[in-house]
């Protein structure tokens, strides 16, 4: 895939036909915390309430087109040293490195539009393996697991969480215990929890630079 071909923008009215395309398959939604999107009129709704009022939920685009969403939701007061990264694509659009692509534009930027953000973090179902690995690629690392973490349409999941962090040193873990109904008990799951180190990344730049002197071959993650 041309990666000239692939831009984020701030979502428009007029991508309401584009996002049921997406936005209207389970397959899409299925690790979604939103339901699947059935009709014109809810799609207008999303639109209007969620995802133009949103600070930086952007529509991911092939040739213009509005084909998935990107989205990083800063905490506020203490914690708005950190960020919750969220996105989804198309279905016949997975496995072309457009998420990935995606991805390094809103790390370019992230920290310039919040420059008081000092980590990013994706939590990722464990049985999401492709997800995963589109944050791995883009250069996110596995933190750890986070067991019976949250719901997610109904279910309570273990998660996989990425974090993306200027720093290296371990500032503390944070547990939350969360007693479910008995209803909902039997059917928790585990989520993955990974990080991004800003630090870490800056010196594999400088690395693939050195590299790219030496070979004219770039290695940059």
């Amino acid at each position: 895939m041309e990666s000239s071909r692939i831009s984020i923008r701030p979502f428009k009215l007029s991508d309401a036909a584009d996002l049921m395309s997406w936005a209207g398959d389970d397959r899409v939604t299925r690790y979604l915390r939103w339901n699947t999107i059935a009709s014109r009129e809810e799609a207008v709704k999303y639109l209007k309430e969620m995802a133009i009022p949103h600070p930086c939920r952007r529509s991911i685009c092939l040739d213009h087109r509005s084909i998935g969403y990107i989205s990083v939701k800063p905490e506020s007061g203490d914690d708005r040293c950190r960020a919750h990264l969220a996105y989804a694509l198309g279905w016949e659009y997975w496995g072309q490195g457009i998420v990935t692509a995606a991805l390094k534009m809103t790390l370019s930027t992230v920290f310039k539009e919040f420059p008081y953000l000092v980590r990013l973090e994706s939590l990722v179902e464990v049985e999401n393996k492709a997800s995963q690995r589109v944050l791995e690629k883009a250069g996110f690392l596995q933190e750890g697991l986070l067991r019976k973490y949250g719901f997610n349409k109904v279910r309570l999941n273990q998660i996989e969480e990425t974090e993306f962090s200027e720093r290296t040193e371990d500032v503390g873990n944070k547990m939350e215990f969360v007693v479910p109904g008995q209803a909902l008990f039997q059917e928790l799951k585990e989520i993955v929890i990974q990080h991004y180190d800003r630090r870490r990344v800056e010196h594999l730049a400088f690395a693939g630079r050195k590299e790219e002197a030496k070979s004219s071959k770039m290695t940059l993650l």
